[in-house]
């Protein structure tokens, strides 16, 4: 609860290190908990206690700055101010003074080093954490051809630095809060101080601040929950990325980002219907090669929506179909009907889909030569599925896998699968009321004050054309409306 905990009374530090050894005890479980520890030294005739977490801290770090504290007997005359000796010691750029316990336990069980001094009201915590993680590596949802192949982690200090690397501007801002009564997830908001709305900043940080929570272990799907408030709306509210360029970009347009530790995705806000239509891979390619690719991109999420439900129609609806079209529909009856075929073949895909992800990756390969020979096949020639539904459903397929945002794909499967149900009653009226209910509930939707069709709706020309076509950068002088940027011009000197 990151309102509560702001607000409630702080216990101050114990002047006796006893008291604090047992304030530990109680409160850490420092004799139940093999993890947590403590390593007593004596320095200057004067008590020095140093409480970690094993796994969560640098080691050698520690031992420096042990090494350093004991030298200090060798070296510094007995009665000389202890609290202020060992503070100009402390061999780390990041040193902080601590004078509550609630600040020192929830340090220390961030990875942090809290160091108390008998007969003093304070203590001091040292930065030396490490946490356990793998390395940058490309994220294997958005993967380009050419391109930079580091990407974000589960360690929140690692991402902040990759998104420094690129931005090196000190009017970049990283804002953390703390989240969960009993987690206490770091949670970090990410803005360009002169760019990106004040409004939208301050509307973040409330949202967070009304968190009322255990813990996040779902890290970042939980903080969209609270900040945008989805409900059961299937399209995705914000835009995820593992992408470090990704990110970057998007802070350099004026958006804001919030990094959730333990989790490799950036939440960017505020986001669009066509902010999820956009891959890396177009900014990587030449303009109209990048327009290239954003228009297959654009007709695999079309027949992603429209192919079968409209394939479907025309098969209960043969008078629509031109006479030079007449080949389009089943070339033979079947016992199933076809409505039974698209809906078992597209949950049939799913299926498929959700066996590779918890199949051993050594056995994936076999699992897709079963489900595509042994199932696909066999069950075209005993007359489970004919070759048409196959085809269209494999389209279908094709078009979700190509829509560069795994949320969206999934959303639009939802309403391929209302198209086709509406056909199957209502034929073309239903057709046509299913669309125009879908277009109408996609206007109606709002993100963090902000439409989500823009720039379709509200129409925005030059913003529309920049959906449309992969603009070259150099032509791209103008940050988008949308965020309200506080300096509209990304060339400074045009």
């Amino acid at each position: 609860m990151a309102k509560e905990t702001k607000t409630k009374t702080k216990t101050p530090i114990s002047t006796n290190i006893k008291e604090v050894e047992s304030y530990f005890k109680h409160h850490l479980g420092m004799d139940v908990s093999f993890d947590v520890g403590v390593r007593r030294l004596l320095v200057l005739d004067k008590q020095v206690h140093i409480y970690y977490v094993t796994g969560l801290c640098e080691s050698r770090l520690i031992a420096e700055i042990i090494e350093e504290l004991v030298h200090l007997n060798e070296v510094e005359k007995s009665d000389s101010d202890v609290a202020e000796v060992v503070h100009n010691r402390l061999l780390h750029q990041q040193v902080a003074t601590c004078k509550t316990y609630d600040e020192a336990c929830d340090q220390v069980l961030s990875g942090l080093i809290f160091i108390a001094i008998d007969g003093e009201n304070r203590g001091f915590i040292v930065d030396v954490r490490k946490y356990p993680g793998r390395s940058p590596k490309e994220p294997d949802t958005e993967k380009v051809v050419r391109g930079s192949r580091d990407g974000y982690t589960e360690n929140i200090i690692e991402n902040t630095a990759l998104t420094r690397r690129r931005i090196r501007d000190e009017r970049l801002r990283f804002k953390m809060v703390h989240v969960g009564e009993r987690s206490k997830t770091d949670i970090c908001i990410v803005y360009l101080q002169d760019v990106a709305d004040e409004e939208l900043v301050d509307l973040i940080g409330k949202q967070l601040d009304k968190i009322d929570i255990d813990g996040l272990p779902m890290s970042d799907k939980t903080v969209e929950e609270f900040v945008v408030k989805q409900g059961y709306n299937p399209f995705p509210l914000v835009r995820y990325t593992e992408r470090p360029d990704v990110a970057s970009s998007h802070l350099l347009e004026g958006h804001v980002l919030i990094f959730v530790d333990t989790s490799p995705s950036v939440i960017i806000t505020p986001t669009t219907f066509f902010h999820h239509v956009q891959h890396a891979e177009e900014f990587r390619q030449a303009p109209l090669m990048g327009a290239f690719y954003r228009w297959v991109r654009f007709l695999g999420m079309i027949a992603a929506l429209f192919l079968t439900p409209l394939w479907f129609l025309f098969v209960v609806e043969p008078s629509l179909l031109a006479e030079q079209l007449g080949f389009i529909g089943p070339d033979k009856e079947t016992n199933i009907p076809i409505v039974a075929q698209l809906l078992l073949a597209d949950f049939g895909i799913d299926l498929m889909r959700m066996a590779a992800i918890h199949t051993p990756t050594s056995l994936s390969t076999a699992m897709g030569l079963i489900a595509a020979v042994l199932i696909g096949q066999i069950a075209i020639e005993v007359g489970l599925f004919t070759n048409e539904v196959i085809l269209y459903v494999a389209v279908a397929a094709i078009g979700s896998f190509a829509t560069p945002s795994y949320e969206l794909s999934i959303a639009n499967k939802v309403a391929r699968l209302l198209f086709i149900i509406s056909v199957f009653f209502f034929q073309v009226p239903g057709f046509v009321i299913a669309v125009t209910v879908f277009v109408l509930f996609l206007v109606s939707i709002t993100s963090l004050q902000t439409p989500y069709l823009w720039p379709l709706l509200p129409f925005n020309a030059k913003a529309f054309w920049h959906v449309l076509m992969r603009v070259s950068v150099p032509l791209a002088n103008t940050r988008p409306s949308i965020v309200k940027p506080r300096n509209r011009k990304s060339q400074p000197g045009k």
